[in-house]
Parts: C-alpha cells; structure tokens; sequence
C-alpha cells in the first residue's frame, strides 16, 4: 500500500500461521512492508495475501540463521512463536520446563542475534518480542511455567534494548492479556471436563478480563505495526500491555 506507515520496510514474523502472527503479518503488509511470514506447519500459511511465507521451525537454530539472513537485511524482527503450558511449580515437569525455555525465550535469543548485526551495520531496526500480562507484570493460576518463560523474555527485551539504545535499533514487547486464538481454543478444550463444558471454560477466561470480552489478534497486531514504524522512534526497553484492563 502506497504510503503506508511501514512502506519500504523489510518485516519477518515468526509463527504467523495463525493468531497474533498471522495478524501482525497481514496488518504489516497492509501498511506497506514486504513481509516474511514463517511458520513450523506450512498449511497454516495458505491464503496469507501478499507476503512472503516460508517454513521454519524455531527451535533449528541453523534454519533460524539460515532464513533470517537469506531474507535481510530486515527492518523489523516479530519474534511470535510461543506456547502455553497449564501447570503450577508442583505439577510442571523437567521436560515441560526445558521445552517451554527453548522455545519461549531461547529460540527468541537465537532470532535476535541473526538479525541484529545488518540492523546494527544500517542503525536502524525494530524488535518485537510477544511476552504477555502474564509474566513479571502478573501472575496467573495454573501458568507457573509460562510466566517465567514470559518474565524472561521482559528481561531479555530490556537487556537487548540497553546494549543498542545508541545505534538506532530499538527492541519492545508486547504484554497481551487473553486473546481470541486458535491456541486459547485449545487450552478452553483442555479445560472443558473440568469447568463443566466448554461454554463454562469460555466463560473463565473471558471473566478475568475486565472489559469482559477477549482481545481480537488485529488488536495486538495494531499495536504491534505502531511498535514497528517511525512513530514509536523513541520507544523502546518498554513492555507494551494491552490487557483489556486486567492488570488494573
């Protein structure tokens, strides 16, 4: 689109197959930028309009090296991919907790360093790391395992954006509260027995919110195309939360 907020700019996202990825993925090619949509399941990519997809699994850090360098430079990294684990620190399990680092934060880590040396040679970049509410800004029942992975990537963002706040690359992320994606779907099934059917476990997750309803995937994706153009030029370190007024 000519003369969108991000026209000239080079975008890749990571699990953009669905959700908040597939969302942010559409909503930066809408506002101009050539984008490179990835995902571990290359199905989940049909349909996505104009834009780039490619299949990655973010746990291969050589793919991750491979894909991030053959697409860049890049002018924004949208570091998506992520899972949910339902446990407390009785129930969480050596193999949950070695999974959920990988992916939550090492994987991140290792997208961060292929992509930061072109945006450190042009001065210019913006990284976006999904955290969420749940994290070092709230705990939650049932998500021991996710908010510490999520906490880590709130360190991580910070750490990142310290290092390079000099040489014009900027690193945020972005702190959801509960959203409307197919991953919610599958935690709502997994709690349907429990909460006596799937409308009663809806109706959990959506009570926690304070405006009760769910956050829409574009509306994360709005915030995220802000944190990826020129207007957030003096915004970064931070942990953007648009919770729907949980954390009040």
């Amino acid at each position: 689109m000519a003369g969108g907020r991000l026209q000239g700019k080079r975008c890749f996202v990571t699990a953009a197959g669905q959700g908040i990825g597939r969302a942010a993925a559409l909503a930066f090619a809408a506002e101009g930028a050539s984008v490179v949509a990835t995902d571990r399941d290359p199905a989940l990519l049909a349909g996505l309009g104009g834009v780039e997809t490619k299949k990655l699994d973010v746990l291969d850090d050589a793919a991750v090296a491979e894909a991030i360098g053959a697409a860049g430079p890049l002018d924004v990294l949208f570091n998506c991919a992520g899972f949910v684990h339902q446990n407390t620190a009785l129930t969480c399990t050596d193999e949950e907790w070695g999974f959920a680092f990988a992916l939550n934060v090492r994987a991140m880590w290792k997208a961060v360093r292929a992509a930061l040396p072109a945006m450190l040679e042009r001065e210019r970049g913006s990284i976006i790391n999904m955290a969420s509410a749940c994290s070092s800004v709230k705990g939650a029942p049932n998500r021991f395992l996710y908010g510490t992975t999520k906490a880590a990537v709130v360190g991580l963002t910070k750490a990142v954006a310290t290092e390079h706040v000099g040489r014009g690359v900027r690193c945020n992320c972005l702190c959801p509260g509960t959203v409307e994606t197919p991953s919610l779907g599958e935690r709502i099934a997994a709690n349907a027995a429990a909460s006596g059917g799937l409308e009663a476990a809806r109706a959990a997750f959506v009570s926690r919110q304070a405006m009760g309803r769910l956050a829409t995937p574009g509306e994360i994706a709005a915030l995220a195309v802000y944190i990826a153009s020129d207007e957030s030029a003096f915004v970064t370190g931070q942990a953007l939360v648009i919770d729907g007024g949980w954390t009040l």
